[in-house]
């Protein structure tokens, strides 16, 4: 498996769920850690856990809804850590309204970080990685980046491009013979951070409400293994299959297991 000690790890979103979680995660096994939120205090906190693992750690605030300041801020990095070995574009934000209740703000905020910061972040530090034929990148993707779901139609059309990106990406690497610099995409169902308080599921053990530590362990030994694809729970991985169905039977199959009323007594994160 992939060795960590030493690597250079980039997460955005680190203030938090399971971008937190990943850092504390990744610094037991002796990477360096960069941590990116557009919360400086709570990364700040971060920090002072992963510390305790004695591995360096740098904190940089940055709102990746905002192409300039991620290029602004990646120019830091380069200065002060150097070469990035592992980005992970974790940041992520749910409106969990229907389509025409969001307004064009929330629509636009929404893609901005969910996705055009991806492709902000990877055109920042993939280059370095490609010169050196060393690197990794980990896209976090969703369950909802494979499934349309109601009152999710601009987080869905986020994720369904994360998706795209990442398999792009990966095509690219390949037709390059950039044998060193891998990819992995995580599609999560719904994950316990507080960020989808609210939501429902029919049948928790077919489809159960993620926990955050799990998730977190799972996109690390991932990212060791060097694994393509990582979906949570098991079923997920069906999906493409489904997809074989005449239409109306997969939307009766997703009216059955309950996908398309998750979303019903959402509430989402207060703070």
């Amino acid at each position: 498996m992939k060795n960590l000690k030493n690597q250079n790890i980039l997460i955005t979103g680190a203030g938090r769920g399971i971008g937190r979680l990943m850092a504390l995660n990744f610094a037991s096994h002796g990477s360096h850690l960069v941590l990116l939120d557009i919360d400086g205090e709570a990364i700040e906190k971060v920090a002072a856990q992963v510390r305790q693992s004695n591995v360096a750690t740098w904190c940089y605030r940055c709102d990746v809804s905002d192409r300039e300041m991620i290029y602004a801020v990646a120019d830091k990095i380069k200065a002060e850590v150097g070469k990035i070995d592992i980005l992970v574009n974790n940041a992520g934000i749910v409106t969990g309204k229907a389509f025409l209740d969001c307004t064009d703000t929330e629509v636009q905020r929404t893609m901005d970080i969910n996705i055009m910061a991806h492709f902000w972040m990877l055109r920042a530090f993939l280059p370095p990685m490609i010169d050196t034929d060393h690197g990794h990148i980990v896209s976090i993707a969703s369950a909802a980046g494979w499934v349309g779901t109601n009152s999710l139609a601009d987080y869905c059309a986020s994720k369904f491009a994360t998706v795209g990106l990442d398999e792009s990406i990966r095509m690219e690497l390949r037709k390059k013979n950039i044998q060193g610099v891998k990819t992995t995409l995580v599609c999560p169902f719904y994950i316990d951070t507080g960020m989808f308080a609210g939501v429902k599921t029919r049948f928790p053990r077919l489809l159960p409400i993620l926990n955050e530590d799990k998730v977190a362990r799972k996109i690390v030994q991932a990212v060791k293994k060097d694994r393509a694809v990582l979906k949570m729970p098991w079923i997920v991985y069906t999906v493409p299959m489904l997809r074989l169905l005449p239409v109306k039977m997969f939307d009766w199959v997703a009216d059955f297991l309950g996908v398309s009323s998750t979303m019903d007594e959402f509430v989402g994160r207060k703070n």
